[in-house]
C-alpha cells in the first residue's frame, strides 16, 4: 500500500508545472519568473518583415542572419496560436486585448483591467504581488498607455490615462520604467512661471519636456518617492540607481518614447535609454527577490509604425524588438526557474509583402537545361531583394517627416513640392510632386462625430478606398504617403486600424510546461496560462 501511495505521489509531482524537468527526468527548480514581452500590433506579418530582412538583405544589422524568434525555435521553444478578438465582436484594441492577457477573463474594446461585465479583474501583475514576487513594466510607448496599464490598472477607458497614474502607483509596481511624464505632474507644471514647473525642471535636469495633461495639482513623482521608489528621468539617472533599490520609476519622456529609426541612430549618445537597456535594468532589480518575479515588456511602437503603414519604421521597430529578446534570451539561458513568452495583443496594418504587375523585371539568362533555349521571365515583379535595404535606410519615420518637418514650415511654404523634397531626402523611394499633392488633399468627413477624440474634424485627409478603415483622421497623411510609395515596396496595407489575424505565442523555459502552450487559443486562454505559471511556485 505505502509503494502504491509512493509511485502516485510521484507521478502527481511530475504532472505539477511548477517543476522544471531534465531530460533524464530529475526534477529541478521551481518556476519563479516570468518574463512577457508583448509586441503591440507584431502579427505574423510583422515578423514575417524582420525574417525577410535578416535572410535576405545585402548586409543586415542581425548576427549570423538569425532573429532572436528563429532562435528560440532553434533552441527549442514552443509555438503557439492566439485569437485576439475581445468579448463579443470580431476585433480588437490593445486595452481589451492587454486585459486578456493580463487577467485571462474576456473584455471589451477600451477597458482597462476589467471584464466584459464592468468588474474589476485580478491581473497576473497583482496575483504576483500578493505570492511575494517582484514586478514590473516596461514600454517603449507610456507606462500609462494601454497594454502596461492593463496590468496594474482598472479603468472604465483606456482614455483616462491620469487615473491610471494613480492605479498604476497604488499596485506599487516595483520596476516601471517607460515614457508619459505628462500624467504624473500637476496642471500647474503648464505655467512656466510656477515654482513647480522650475522645480520638476531640476529633478529632471530638463531631459524631458515639462507638460501636464492633468487637471488636478497632484504630483505623483513626489508621492512616487514618498513610496519609496528611486526616480529616473535619463540614461545616467537609470545607470546610477543601484540594483538593491527595489523599486524604481524611471520616465524618460512627455509621451512615446523614440521611434526605432531615431533610436537607432542616436544609440551611442543619447540620454534617453533604449527598450533593451530598460527591460536589463529590470532584470538586474527584479532578479534580487528570491520569491522570483513577474515583468511585462511592450514594444509599443510596433503598432504606431503600422498604424500609420511606415514600412521602414516598422522594420526598425522588428529590429528594436529583435535586440531586446535576445537580451532576454541571454539572461534566461542557463536560469531554469524562468518562464519567456513572446506574443502580440493583435495585428496592425494588415502589412504584407506582395507581387504586382508594376516594373516587370526583364528576361534573364539561367544555366539550367530548362531555360536553355528561351530566358526566364516572371509574370509580375515579386519584389527585389533590394528594397529591404532601402526600408532598412529610411533617416526619419513617416511621422517625422510630416508632422515634424513638413508641418513646421511657414503656411505658404507648405507646398507639395516643399513635401517631395522632404521626402525623398530621407527615404530611397522617391515621389513626384503631383504624388505629393494627392497626399495633402483633403476632403469632407464623412464619418464626422462632434467631440470625438479622433472623428471630429470636418476636413480630413482624401482616402480613396477603405477610408472608414483610416480612423486616425489627422494621421492619414502617413497612409496616403504609403499608397505612394507601395509599388516601389512591393508592400501592400489593407488598413490603418487592427486586423483580427491570429498571433503567435512562442514559449521558452520548462519543456513540459511550455508544450501545454501548443494549440489554437484565444487571448483569455491564453492570459489565464501565464497566471498558471506565476501561481505554480
Amino acid at each position: 500500500m505505502n509503494k502504491i501511495c509512493f509511485h502516485l505521489l510521484s507521478l502527481a509531482l511530475l504532472a505539477l508545472p511548477s517543476l522544471s524537468i531534465q531530460a533524464d527526468g530529475q526534477s529541478n527548480n521551481k518556476i519563479k519568473n516570468v518574463i512577457l514581452i508583448i509586441g503591440d500590433g507584431m502579427g505574423p506579418a510583422q515578423i514575417g518583415l524582420l525574417e525577410t530582412y535578416a535572410r535576405q538583405a545585402t548586409n543586415p544589422v542581425i548576427e549570423n542572419r538569425i532573429t532572436a524568434f528563429t532562435r528560440m525555435l532553434n533552441e527549442g521553444a514552443a509555438l503557439g496560436i492566439s485569437m485576439t478578438y475581445a468579448a463579443n465582436v470580431m476585433g480588437t484594441d490593445s486595452a481589451s486585448s492587454a486585459t486578456q492577457l493580463a487577467t485571462g477573463k474576456a473584455a471589451r474594446p477600451d477597458t482597462i483591467g476589467i471584464d466584459s461585465d464592468g468588474n474589476s479583474s485580478v491581473t497576473a501583475l497583482e496575483i504576483a504581488k500578493k505570492l511575494g514576487k517582484s514586478t514590473g513594466l516596461v514600454s517603449d510607448v507610456r507606462l500609462t498607455h494601454a497594454t502596461p496599464a492593463s496590468f496594474a490598472a482598472h479603468q472604465a477607458s483606456r482614455t483616462m490615462e491620469n487615473k491610471i497614474a494613480i492605479d498604476l502607483l497604488t499596485t506599487g509596481v516595483d520596476v516601471m520604467l517607460s515614457g508619459g511624464l505628462r500624467h504624473w505632474i500637476p496642471e500647474q507644471a503648464n505655467d512656466k512661471s510656477s515654482a513647480i514647473f522650475k522645480q520638476l525642471t531640476e529633478l529632471t535636469t530638463g531631459s524631458i519636456k515639462i507638460t501636464s495633461k492633468r487637471k488636478d495639482q497632484r504630483n505623483l513623482l513626489m508621492e512616487a518617492q514618498q513610496a519609496g521608489y528611486q526616480l529616473a528621468f535619463n540614461k545616467q539617472q537609470l545607470d546610477a540607481i543601484s540594483e538593491q533599490s527595489g523599486k524604481i520609476l524611471g520616465i524618460f519622456s512627455d509621451s512615446n518614447l523614440p521611434n526605432g529609426i531615431k533610436a537607432h541612430r542616436t544609440k551611442n549618445h543619447s540620454t534617453i535609454p533604449t527598450l533593451k537597456e530598460m527591460s536589463a535594468k529590470a532584470l538586474d532589480v527584479l532578479q534580487k527577490n528570491d520569491q522570483g518575479f513577474f515583468l511585462m515588456i511592450e514594444a509599443g511602437l510596433i503598432d504606431w509604425a503600422a498604424h500609420d503603414n511606415d514600412t521602414g519604421t516598422l522594420l526598425h521597430e522588428m529590429l528594436k524588438i529583435n535586440e531586446t529578446l535576445n537580451y532576454v534570451l541571454d539572461w534566461a539561458a542557463k536560469r531554469e526557474d524562468t518562464m519567456v513568452i513572446v506574443t502580440a495583443d493583435h495585428e496592425t496594418g494588415g502589412f504584407g509583402f506582395s507581387y504586382s504587375a508594376n516594373n516587370i523585371l526583364a528576361s534573364i539568362s539561367l544555366p539550367g537545361a530548362a531555360f536553355k533555349e528561351t530566358g526566364y521571365q516572371s509574370s509580375f515583379n515579386y519584389g527585389a531583394t533590394q528594397i529591404l535595404d532601402k526600408l532598412y535606410n529610411q533617416k526619419l519615420s513617416y511621422d517625422d517627416m510630416l508632422s515634424k518637418v513638413f508641418d513646421s514650415l511657414d503656411s505658404e511654404q507648405k507646398t507639395p513640392l516643399a513635401l517631395m523634397k522632404i521626402i525623398n531626402q530621407n527615404t530611397e523611394f522617391k515621389i513626384t510632386e503631383q504624388q505629393a499633392a494627392r497626399v495633402l488633399a483633403t476632403e469632407q468627413n464623412d464619418y464626422y462625430v462632434a467631440d470625438h477624440k479622433d472623428l471630429s474634424l470636418k476636413q480630413v485627409p482624401k482616402m480613396d478606398v477603405n477610408d472608414a478603415f483610416f480612423v486616425y483622421q489627422s494621421d492619414n497623411r502617413r497612409n496616403l504617403l504609403a499608397i505612394e510609395v507601395a509599388e516601389q515596396q512591393s508592400v501592400v496595407w489593407s488598413n490603418g486600424t487592427h486586423t483580427a489575424s491570429p498571433v503567435l505565442v512562442f514559449v521558452k523555459g520548462n519543456k513540459k510546461v511550455s508544450d501545454d502552450f501548443v494549440r489554437f487559443m484565444w487571448q483569455p486562454e491564453l492570459g489565464q496560462k501565464i497566471i498558471e505559471l506565476i501561481k505554480a511556485d
